[in-house]
């Protein structure tokens, strides 16, 4: 699945350097074109020269190639690559990823990147341990990137711990097992719902809930990755979509949700209902600010919104595929295997907020997926990773049907 992909090799300040020959040589042994841009320090461990030869391209360390004005536009390299992968990624690299420290070209070539980005992270095993560390790879995992678990073994200070890059064989295995994987859901249209619903109760006021949108955001990515058309129907929130394959649609109220779900999804393959749609509206806005009165109590007369998640279950064909979301506090279980079976959904997607980590806001998220046939639960992953395993149960739902 390398064969023809464009491949950046970041290449950082750490002796295990000299695996990023043995990474170029498989990449290129599968079809790959490999560009190296390498770190200041990374020249340190091992020589352009070396690395050139391999990939019979000039290395890129630099922003200026020479003094009369000749530059690496780290923009294009951006746009050239079909991945781009750090390995070895230092404590430094990865702390400057996580926080936008743009102060050499591999840096500012990884943030204009719109490919996919892998970090293999190499360093002691208390480097590695350390909070900070740890942070950063956090914030890495919750801005889309794949981190590719150091092994445990002998370190270069001797001691023995989890630090040490992966095997080149391993990490050219995990990117020709994503690019298998992104063309799963290729000529599929997929409609999704994320984000909060906001019910006017005067021009300055409204009900809402916490959500943020970010586990519809991250199912959106997921499935164009793999090759769908996706249509994101969204409530109010600050994100922004990356992936050039997403149909965005903006939208605030539940009856605007309600009218925009009902005008996407019959042309859908599938439709995954993520957002947290108001369940009640007020039944009349006013049309200016209500003000304080002397009345200690302003009572709201509430209606309830049209079930964007029934109304689709009633007009689901036997070809498409329907996945709720159910955000529990109590009886878990027996609400959400209510819900899967009065909306008609095809799965359902369970998090309680009993779960520290899971529910609105956060960037990870606890979840169980329950069927007719059953329950799978996993444990808490960043966002991005639990997209991942929703994607491959829609994938798994899809597959008989195509």
């Amino acid at each position: 699945m390398l064969k023809g992909k464009k491949i950046i090799l970041g290449i950082t300040g750490s002796i295990a350097a000299y695996k990023a020959c043995y990474i170029i040589r498989g990449l290129i042994k599968q079809g790959a074109e490999v560009q190296v841009v390498i770190t200041p320090a990374g020249k340190e461990f091992i020589t352009p020269i070396t690395l050139s030869a391999l990939t019979s391209k000039p290395v890129i360390s630099e922003f200026f190639a020479q003094r009369d004005g000749t530059w690496n536009s780290h923009v294009d390299l951006g746009l050239w690559a079909d991945a781009v992968l750090i390995a070895p990624a230092t404590a430094s690299t990865i702390g400057k990823m996580a926080n936008g420290i743009a102060d050499n070209m591999l840096i500012t070539t990884y943030l204009s990147a719109k490919a996919p980005v892998f970090v293999a992270p190499a360093m002691d095993l208390d480097m590695f341990a350390h909070p900070a560390t740890q942070k950063n790879l956090d914030i890495l995992r919750s801005y889309g990137n794949h981190i590719i678990e150091p092994g445990t073994g002998e370190l270069a200070s001797h001691l023995v711990g989890k630090g040490r890059m992966e095997e080149p064989e391993n990490i050219i295995r995990v990117l020709d097992e994503f690019f298998a994987s992104s063309d799963e859901l290729s000529r599929k249209k997929v409609m999704i719902t994320a984000g909060p619903t906001y019910e006017k109760i005067d021009p300055v006021r409204f009900i809402g809930n916490y959500s943020s949108g970010k586990m519809g955001f991250a199912l959106a990515e997921e499935c164009a990755r793999r090759g769908a058309q996706v249509t994101l129907i969204t409530g109010p929130v600050q994100l922004k979509t990356q992936h050039s394959g997403i149909i965005r649609v903006d939208v605030e109220s539940a009856e605007e949700m309600y009218k925009a779900a009902q005008a996407h999804f019959p042309d859908a393959d599938a439709g995954i209902l993520c957002a947290a749609v108001a369940d009640y509206r007020p039944a009349t806005v006013a049309d200016k600010k209500i003000k304080r009165e002397k009345e200690e109590e302003l009572t709201l007369h509430l209606q309830a919104t049209q079930d964007i998640a029934a109304s689709l279950g009633a007009i689901k064909r036997k070809q498409q595929c329907l996945v709720g979301f159910a955000l529990e506090t109590n009886n878990e279980q027996q609400n959400a295997e209510g819900k899967l079976e009065r909306k008609n959904f095809d799965f359902i997607v369970l998090n309680s907020l009993n779960d520290a980590g899971a529910g609105f806001r956060h960037d990870t998220n606890k979840i169980s997926i329950i069927d007719r046939k059953g329950r799978t639960d996993y444990p808490l992953k960043s966002k991005t990773e639990v997209a991942q395993d929703i994607i491959d149960r829609l994938v798994a739902t899809l597959s008989p049907n195509f």
